[in-house]
Parts: C-alpha cells; structure tokens; sequence
C-alpha cells in the first residue's frame, strides 16, 4: 500500500526549523561495531596530527578549503526603552513545555511570573516586556544582534540571569582551491557556523548587562538547563584542509580570554569503530560561577536525537551502513539500521563519559528515549517503509542497563509501519505507528528483561506527539487521515488537525474518549513538529496551542484536498479526564488581514507562536505584537504591539 500526500516523519528529512535555524550535521561511521558486554573504558584520545589524519582518512570527503582566523562576534548592546520598577512576581505562571521535570530546555519565550522574555528571529532581537498588569504592558529592554550576523534562536531564564543561545554566520575569505589552471568549477565560498552563547546579568531588566560569552564551532544542535548547570551542543563537519591546523575545532570561552582558541589534540576523543566526518562539541558551564572556565568535550563524532535525564546525558546517532542505499530502489540493500548511544554523567556542569551501546534502528526524536530507575529504554524503527526490495520497517522496543547493554526486548512491532511518536511514562510506554491507520500501543515495562505488548486501538489518524494528563489519560496531537481506495491499494491521505484522550486504565483495551478535528487538509500546528508549543495545566483545565486552520475547499475528483486559509492564532480548551471544550480562539490577525490573505497565509510576524499564563490571564505571542485576556473568558486586557 502505498501513502500518498503524506509527509515523510521527521527523522527522514535534515532536521531543523528555518526561522530558528537549528541545522543538524549527521556525520557517517565506517566500520561495523559489536555491541560491548564489558564496561567500557573511557573515550580514547587523538594522538597526533598524522593520527587524525589517519581517522578522518577512513572517509571519504573531497571538499577543501582554507580558514581564516574566526574572531569573536560584538553582540549589541541593551537599547533601553523605559525604566523597569520594581515588581512582586506572581506565584502561579507558567513554564516550558519539557520532557523531562527538572531538566529545563530552552524556547522563543520565558516568564518569571513578571517579566515575558522573547526571542524576535524575524529581527534577531530578544526582548524583555513587562507583563504585569496586563492593561500596561511595555518593553524595558531591547537586546538588538542584526548588525552582528548572530541569529538568536533560543534562550533560558534563571532567576536574574538571562541566557541567550543561536547561531552566527560568517563568509570564509579564502575560496575553494582550484586543482589546475583548466578546472571549471567556479570558488566556493564556504560559510563559518559557531553556536554563540551569550549570558546577562537582569538584575536590573530595563538595562541588562553581558557578563559571559561562550562560542563553540558549529551550528547549534541542542541545551539543557538542570539549576545552575548549563549544557550546550554543536556539530561541527569536519573536511579535507590542505593544513593541518585546519583539521581542528574552535571555540571562545570569555572565562579564559576572548580569542578563539584550537581544541588541543590530545583533548579530541573519538567513538572506538565508529569514525564520523564531524566534532560533537558539547560544553558545560556554571551559571552562578561566570567566571568559572567551561567544560568543554569535543569529540569526533555525530548526533542525531539527545536526551537529558536530571544526571545523564544520551546522544544517539545512526550508524550509517557502509553500502549506501542505492539511487535504484531495485537493489538490494543488506545492512541493517542500527542507532548507537553514548551516555556521559552530569555533575554541576562536568561531563564524564560512561558507556557506549548500540540496538537496532533508527530514533526519531528525543521522546524515542528515556531513563528511569537506572535502566535506558529505546524506541527504534528498522527497515525502510517506502523503499521497494528492501527490508519492511518494524518497530522495536529496548531495556538497556547502565552499561547500556541490552536486557530486554520486543521487536517487530507493526510490520510495514513507522513510529511516529512515543511516550514513556513510569513503567510504560505508549507506541504510535502509522501507514494507513494508527496503532496506539500500550506496553508493558515494568520487568526491563521482559517488555511486551499489553493492547492496542487502531483508530484513524496518527499522533505526533503524546502528553500524559494522568496516570490512565493520554493526549495525542497530530493528523486525521482519511483512506481511499486506488489502483495500488489502499491510500491514506491525512486531514486537518486531531486532538485525542485515550483513556488507558485497562491497559488491554486502550480507548479513544473524546477527539477533536481542527480544519482540513493543510491545517498546521507548530506543535506537530515543536512539543514546546504546547501549554497545558491539568489544575487550571487548561489546554493551548497555535494553528494556523484551513477550510473545505470541494476537489471535483472528490479527493481530499488542500484547504483554503482560515484563521491563524491560538485556541484555548478547557480540558478534564472526560475530554475537550474550545474555550475560544484567538488570533492577532485584523479582519483586514483575512480579507487580504487569500488561499494561504504568509505573514509569520502576526502568527501566534507561543502561549503562556500568569495567574489568571492568558498571554499569545506572535514576533508582532503580545495579547492579554482573561483566562475565565477570553476577554481581552490589553495588547502590546513590538
């Protein structure tokens, strides 16, 4: 059967959001590995230049080029706009959406239950806007970066510290070497990535000062925040430079100085068997010691999906076969998907490698992992779905120890489908596989040695993402399908937007209690692809999330079809164990704006991003203006336009 219309999940395309330029620079392994029984030593180090050479030469990558010095980017200063008084913060406001309790993860936007803290990627600029009372809401602070080619993408708040995390872009000077005087291929102008990391003092919100820059080669991959710790991570590629030098990796730590500075040799480690044409850099810093060097790790290496648990970090990376899949989709393809997994321990911004591992297929995101009770469960996917004469996708589950050696297993779970979301919660997990209809899997890992399918519903449609309400309600967000039959088979082609509760109290017999359907063909949700754009409180019933909605349009073949633009903003549920209610919709756009917008919508600095709520009054952000309303009733308190 065969899927038409539908987009490929997430883990098959070059992960990343363009407005927040979040890039991923998966690197390639090039020899089989085995699964480790024993404890695994620590990370062994380059040993030389030549020995450099000689791991890198394992690939094969023909792209040259030479690199001038890199200096540090002048970030913009505060522009002022008004004084900030003193304010009592309110007890009750929300956070980040987070995987994991403790384990703080970055965002467009942040409050302290006074303040709103945004980031602008439209105008690279982040501001700080006092939020209460809503009817007076106004920028203090503007932090302005559009001269300096750094795009913030994301940012923390930790107490009177404001962190702000992106990327900056710069021209290499030297073009591509030409291999002789007859070559035809013009320069190449590679451009300079680095993750920039810049920390301010908010002590005073209306005049923020900068007291600690961080810069690491490569785009920005990923953070955490656990208290005062924080944890950053780039990929950087690696390619074949006439100097030797130039094999190495950069990085600006203002606690040592501001020049860029070469990461030594011998402070490059490597996965043993598994060589990648890219450095995992990943740096550990105190927030309450600025002064204090950062921890920096660098290794030759890749990553795919990272998860934090509250003392360990997992990067997971696919293990690229060594035959790659053929452009003629009639050869055979023998080697297996397989992810490997490395876990390092985090200690007050320390990094200390513990264990490598490695279990069949691929990951889809960070929610494809999860730590509890010392034990790693994994969720992969093996095989190739829309591949013909290759091996049929299945999904499997692993328990992994410590060590990260397998304990237990359950494979081969919906053949001919991919995962397109999980969930761990306690001492389950929740499954979603998709290809014409969708399996919600509960199973069973309370014994890890003995992991097993307890029930599952096929209902129509998929979920993208799970989020617990309780321990026996699961909310899904994703897409409704609807299936038509064709010469090939059956079809699915998805719809609008799908809410759902699954009650899961018999674990034997899920049930679908309450579903919502949001627009047609061509309706969207950040949070599909984002799960921090979702606001949730089980004490307040409250449930909030953007959309931008599409209407029927009739198809004269009587195929579903895209929809024509209706509305762009946020809508609000009120949310129990029995289901949803639309509380109300609301959107930033004039009624001039839909007359004007036609079949589609364009204008991302009026689209709603984010949702938050402090005490009782509910905040939408879009890169254009901040809403107030009453959360009882929607009624609107005030607007700020930015």
């Amino acid at each position: 059967m065969n899927r038409f219309g539908h987009r490929k999940p997430v883990a098959f395309i070059l992960a990343g959001v363009l407005l927040v330029g979040l890039c991923l620079w998966p690197g390639y392994a090039t020899a089989d590995s085995q699964q480790k029984s024993d404890p695994v030593d620590p990370l062994p180090r380059v040993r030389s230049a030549q020995h450099l050479k000689e791991l890198l030469d394992t690939r094969s990558n023909t792209i040259r080029y030479s690199r001038t010095s890199i200096q540090g980017m002048a970030i913009g200063a505060a522009d002022v706009a008004v004084a900030a008084p003193e304010m009592a913060k309110a007890d009750d406001f929300s956070s980040t959406n987070v995987q994991v309790e403790g384990v703080d993860e970055a965002d467009l936007v942040k409050t302290d239950g006074s303040y709103i803290y945004q980031v602008k990627p439209s105008s690279s600029e982040v501001l700080i806007i006092q939020a209460v009372p809503a009817s007076q809401m106004q920028v203090v602070a503007r932090l302005a970066f559009g001269n300096n080619n750094f795009a913030p993408c994301e940012m923390y708040v930790a107490d009177d510290q404001l962190v702000v995390i992106g990327n900056s872009y710069s021209p290499y000077r030297v073009p591509y070497p030409q291999e002789n005087e007859l070559s035809i291929m013009p320069p190449i102008y590679p451009d300079k990535h680095s993750t920039q990391v810049m920390i301010y003092d908010i002590t005073d919100r209306s005049a923020p000062q900068k007291v600690r820059e961080l810069e690491l080669e490569g785009s920005y991959l990923t953070s955490r925040r656990i208290d005062s710790a924080l944890y950053v991570i780039s990929n950087q590629p690696t390619y074949r430079l006439r100097a030797e030098d130039d094999l190495l990796p950069l990085y600006r730590d203002s606690a040592r100085g501001e020049q860029m500075h070469t990461v030594p040799l011998d402070q490059i480690a490597y996965f043993p068997d598994s060589i990648y044409s890219s450095y995992l850099l990943m740096a550990g810093l105190r927030l309450d010691h600025p002064q204090q060097p950062a921890q920096l790790e660098t290794v030759l290496g890749s990553a795919d999906n990272v998860y934090a648990s509250s003392s360990s970090l997992y990067v997971a990376t696919p293990w690229q076969r060594k035959q790659a899949i053929p452009y003629d989709r009639s050869l055979p393809v023998h080697d297996q998907d397989r992810t490997q997994l490395f876990s390092f321990r985090l200690n007050n911004g320390a990094f200390s490698y513990v264990a490598r591992g490695e279990v069949p297929g691929h990951t889809l995101n960070q929610f494809s992992m999860d730590e509890y009770q010392g034990i790693i469960r994994i969720a992969t996917t093996s095989g190739q779905e829309w591949w013909r004469n290759q091996p049929v996708s299945s999904n499997n589950l692993y328990t992994l120890d410590s060590q990260l050696n397998i304990l237990g297993r359950v494979e081969n779970i919906a053949p001919g489908e991919i995962i397109y979301s999980t969930r761990f919660m306690g001492d389950r997990a929740y499954m979603v596989t998709f290809r014409t209809v969708d399996p919600f899997f509960v199973i069973d890992i309370r014994d890890p040695k003995s992991p097993k399918v307890l029930g599952k519903l096929k209902i129509p449609g998929y979920s993208n993402y799970l989020h617990p309400y309780d321990e026996n309600n699961i909310m899904g967000f994703g897409k409704d399908t609807t299936e038509v039959k064709g010469p090939y088979g059956t079809q699915a082609y998805y719809e609008g937007m799908k809410i759902a509760m699954f009650d899961v109290s018999n674990v034997a017999d899920p049930v679908e209690k309450d579903l919502e359907i949001i627009g047609v063909r061509g309706t969207e949700s950040e949070l599909l692809r984002n799960h921090r754009a979702l606001l949730f409180s089980r004490e307040k019933n409250l449930l909030a999330f953007p959309v931008t909605v599409m209407e029927a349009v009739p198809d004269p073949v009587g195929r579903p079809s895209y929809g024509s633009f209706a509305f762009q903003g946020a809508y609000v549920y009120q949310v129990n164990g029995q289901g949803f209610t639309l509380k109300g919709r609301i959107s930033h756009l004039t009624g001039d704006d839909y007359l004007k917008a036609g079949d589609y919508w364009g204008d991302t600095d009026k689209s709603i991003r984010r949702i938050l709520y402090i005490d009782d009054v509910l905040y939408t952000l879009s890169d254009s203006m901040i809403q107030a309303h009453q959360m009882k009733d929607l009624k609107h308190l005030g607007s700020l336009s930015l």
